[in-house]
């Protein structure tokens, strides 16, 4: 009998949840079956090895859905997600806000949740509830008072698992939300000094940057909030003095980013004709 493994996209998105979320232990987010699954012999939580054919019964992990008859391998294709809890802005965020949180994104079968079959949950702790895509089962035991169990489809095994987990992590407050290639420009392209270089896409593989966040964080300087700020004054005084004339008011310049980079103080303070000279030379310096 060929033993079960949990798929390297359980075990990330397995990790992601241990690494988040507060009072979550390791033993409380599950793959692979226990004793009790394999004697079962009929669990998404169970590989093919694992399966036995009940007698000429329905082995529903398997038979319910084409999907899992061809994606059957020796991989487990569930996740068990135990208690937790949060409070993030006043606002508590537990394991049964997640799971109605995670069974409405089911129902509105957003991009992320396509690959799930079923999810069996409590959403006030007495009351077990399952959700089914298929349409078929219903219940599930009082063990899921405490814990809630997501099926996969077998055929997903190979495919990514942790994109809801952080789209849900990023909109309680866990996670920063990931930047794509047209954040990048638009921070470099709106902030109305700095035109954005050509390689500003490959800047959003770095997770540490955000929309918005012009500065704050970012590997470009790899130094703190304080650091930049000041490479950046210097920067500007230096190209002032390269610039400087009665066209330009320094100390206006200087107090707007001291006051936070705010784009519109800084671009009012330069005039247009010298606008682009200064951009060009802030660029160079910043990508020194």
């Amino acid at each position: 009998m060929a033993a079960t493994y949990a798929p390297d996209s359980l075990q990330a998105a397995r990790r992601l949840l241990l690494a988040h979320l507060p009072g979550l232990t390791s033993l409380e987010v599950g793959i692979v079956g226990d004793t009790a699954h394999a004697d079962g012999g009929d669990s998404y939580h169970l590989g093919k090895g694992q399966i036995r054919d009940r007698n000429g019964r329905d082995r529903y992990s398997v038979d319910e859905s084409s999907r899992d008859r061809n994606g059957l391998s020796n991989a487990a294709s569930a996740l068990d997600i135990g208690t937790f809890a949060v409070a993030i802005g006043g606002k508590r965020h537990d394991l049964r806000t997640f799971s109605v949180w995670l069974v409405a994104q089911c129902k509105a079968n957003t991009a992320d949740t396509r690959d799930i079959r079923e999810v069996i949950y409590s959403p006030d702790g007495s009351t077990v509830k399952r959700w089914d895509r298929l349409g078929i089962r219903s219940s599930g035991d009082s063990s899921h008072t405490f814990h809630t169990h997501i099926s996969y489809f077998r055929d997903s095994e190979s495919r990514d698992k942790t994109g809801l987990f952080r789209r849900y992590l990023t909109e309680i407050g866990l996670l920063e939300a990931p930047v794509t290639p047209a954040d990048v420009a638009d921070i470099w392209t709106t902030d109305g000094i700095i035109p954005a270089p050509a390689n500003a896409a490959s800047a959003a593989t770095n997770t540490h940057w955000t929309p918005g966040s012009f500065l704050k964080d970012s590997s470009e300087l790899g130094r703190s909030n304080a650091q930049a700020l000041a490479r950046v004054e210097a920067g500007l005084a230096a190209i002032l003095a390269k610039v400087s004339g009665d066209l330009v008011d320094e100390q206006q310049i200087v107090t707007g980013v001291l006051a936070g980079l705010d784009p519109a103080a800084i671009a009012a303070a330069i005039p247009a004709e010298l606008a682009e000279q200064v951009a060009n030379e802030l660029a160079a310096r910043l990508a020194s």
